[in-house]
């Protein structure tokens, strides 16, 4: 469910930027808005951000290698690395780049309807596909809060689809803001501020996506609740008498590499690792990989 429902959404963002890239280029040549080509250029990174998701889910099915005994799982946290950083440098640094450029040599806004009716239809767009993101993560959170959903998923194109497409929205409303006290001042100081709110607000969702990804990347371990499964299969095993330095480590979002040292009660030990072994995997699937040491 997880899978396809991450899949769903980032299709749905993907065609959805494409779209909006589209409109807001065609809007930028008409009306020569600072924010609107920042927007611009946002759609454009977030659509390569989309291609990057799906490009590393493909490489992650990649069979066992000698090389990489364990598979590729963890190759969908790098290509989710490389999304906050073209959301940094592809749509942070260059929105305020455009911004700083537009305070300093302010122009008036031309053809403002472009710019005002564009901005509109991108916000129904970004909004279709931010509601297709929630309705999928809605499946997987179990009554956590976003904050911490975002924070705890070991599947990173879901929260990478949610805070763009949220950011998307924040930004659209910026430069939706900055267009109209343009035009109603007379002022395209505004024009510019607003395409600096947008790359502060790139910047910030680009430093939060990659310091999630960073630790997926180096290696994180089960959430307390599945090893709190683990250790209770363990624990009620009547051929385990005890174990210690229990270790969970994710090889991709849906594996799990369990060991731990087991001390065996009388009998055959390779049958009790055998069956203790099989036991962990039917209470917790993601345990692809799992090695019980006897004491």
């Amino acid at each position: 469910m997880s899978g396809s429902g991450s899949q769903e959404a980032t299709l749905a963002a993907l065609a959805a930027n494409i779209g909006i890239a589209v409109t807001k280029f065609v809007a930028f040549v008409f009306t020569g808005s600072s924010s609107m080509l920042a927007e611009s250029i946002h759609s454009v990174a977030d659509s390569g951000n989309q291609g990057l998701l799906l490009f590393g889910r493909t490489r992650a099915e990649r069979e066992p290698t000698p090389d990489h005994p364990f598979g590729f799982g963890r190759e969908r946290y790098f290509y989710a690395f490389l999304v906050s950083v073209v959301l940094f440098f592809g749509g942070g640094l260059f929105a305020l780049y455009e911004g700083y450029e537009k305070v300093a040599h302010p122009h008036p806004l031309e053809s403002w309807p472009w710019a005002v009716g564009v901005l509109v239809a991108a916000i129904v767009m970004e909004g279709l596909s931010l509601r297709t993101a929630v309705r999928n993560a809605g499946r997987v959170r179990r009554g956590r809060s976003w904050a911490r959903y975002i924070r705890e998923a070991k599947a990173p194109e879901l929260p990478v689809v949610l805070l763009e497409d949220t950011a998307a929205l924040a930004g659209l409303a910026f430069a939706l803001v900055g267009v109209t006290l343009a035009l109603l001042t007379g002022n395209p100081l505004f024009d510019g501020l607003g395409s600096i709110a947008i790359g502060l607000l790139l910047i910030v969702v680009a430093v939060t996506l990659a310091r999630e990804t960073k630790s997926m990347i180096i290696g994180e371990a089960a959430s307390p609740e599945i090893q709190r499964a683990i250790e209770d299969v363990l624990r009620h095993d009547s051929a385990i008498r005890d174990f210690t330095q229990l270790r969970t480590l994710h090889l991709g979002p849906e594996e799990l590499l369990v060991a731990a040292r087991v001390t065996v009660t009388d009998g055959q030990v390779a049958e009790a690792l055998r069956g203790a072994e099989e036991r962990i995997r039917e209470r917790v699937p993601l345990a692809t990989v799992v090695y019980l040491q006897p004491q």
